[in-house]
């Protein structure tokens, strides 16, 4: 599963108690492998059926539950069945409103998804193989930092470079590298410098031969002083980034013939540091404030 749909998954999950995001994610698998497939209708244009993008949604249905459930905002453009991140919200909509909230009728919301015995069977497999496998491996196991800011950079895909941009919420109409990145990861509750050059230097930096997460940070140029780029790795060997003037924020592999790749930080993993420290720390005064109270008696 590519990373960047997990996370998705993930996150939309919550909008619904007691869905488990194996369930959004295994009508992902069935229907386009998450959106992998390369059948029409997935990425443009619609099957014989009608059906369109990675979640396979009749336009009328998409149309009637993104009124009903406002999906969150990508800037100002209206949501599309076509984009990852509206399609996935929508679908976990659509089944919480048909009876997976709070677990009351999971069989039910998945057959007004597909209305066929055999496909609720087909989900129900798919999801419980989600729940057990390993596979996932460390990208189910990141930050949840990270997936917050991924989930946030998708949102922007598409978005203008903008040189200098911080984006739509500042005015402007689109992002630069850095731009993207900081507000990425402001999204989730992190705060990272503005240029890509010193978040290069704010580390921690990832050590050669250690993989990269999902929410790595990725630059390039000279490590000595002259970073000149910045993306948001998101798994499987692709980035989410604004790469330059003419261009628009979009998902490419991190690496390319002829790139000069200078090393990645790891932004998530020191947020979390940070917020282990300021709890131990905490529990400890409060510790130490309770063996007073008691010696004071």
């Amino acid at each position: 599963m590519p990373p960047s749909y997990l996370a998705l998954y993930q996150q939309a999950a919550t909008t619904c108690p007691g869905l488990d995001w194996s369930v959004p994610a295994a009508i992902g698998k069935i229907e386009t492998d998450h959106g992998r497939s390369t059948l029409p209708g997935v990425r443009s244009g619609s099957n014989d059926k009608g059906a369109e993008g990675p979640m396979q949604f009749l336009r009328p249905t998409f149309d009637a539950i993104t009124a009903k459930h406002p999906i969150p905002q990508r800037g100002t453009r209206a949501p599309s069945p076509y984009h990852p991140r509206d399609a996935i919200y929508t679908a976990v909509a659509y089944l919480c409103d048909s009876g997976a909230r709070d677990g009351r009728n999971l069989h039910q919301a998945i057959l007004t998804y597909n209305p066929a015995e055999w496909y609720v069977s087909k989900v129900l497999a798919q999801a419980q193989d989600y729940q057990s496998t390993s596979s996932l491996g460390g990208t189910a196991k990141a930050n949840p930092s990270a997936h917050e800011a991924i989930n946030y950079a998708q949102g922007q895909l598409g978005l203008p470079y903008v040189w200098g941009g911080n984006g739509p919420v500042d005015g402007d109409t689109g992002f630069d590298c850095s731009g993207l990145t900081k507000a990425a990861y402001a999204a989730a509750g992190v705060a990272l410098s503005r240029t890509a050059e010193e978040q290069f230097r704010t580390g921690p930096q990832v050590g050669k031969g250690q993989p990269l997460m999902s929410g790595a940070l990725v630059f390039y140029g000279n490590p000595q002083g002259g970073i000149h780029h910045v993306g948001l790795y998101i798994g499987d060997g692709q980035m989410i980034n604004a790469p330059n003037f003419g261009e628009k924020i979009k998902i490419a592999p991190y690496r390319y013939e002829g790139d000069d790749y200078a090393g990645a930080t790891r932004p998530a993993i020191s947020a979390s540091a940070v917020r282990a420290a300021s709890q131990l720390s905490a529990s400890r005064r409060l510790a130490s404030v309770g063996a007073g109270n008691i010696s004071g008696h």
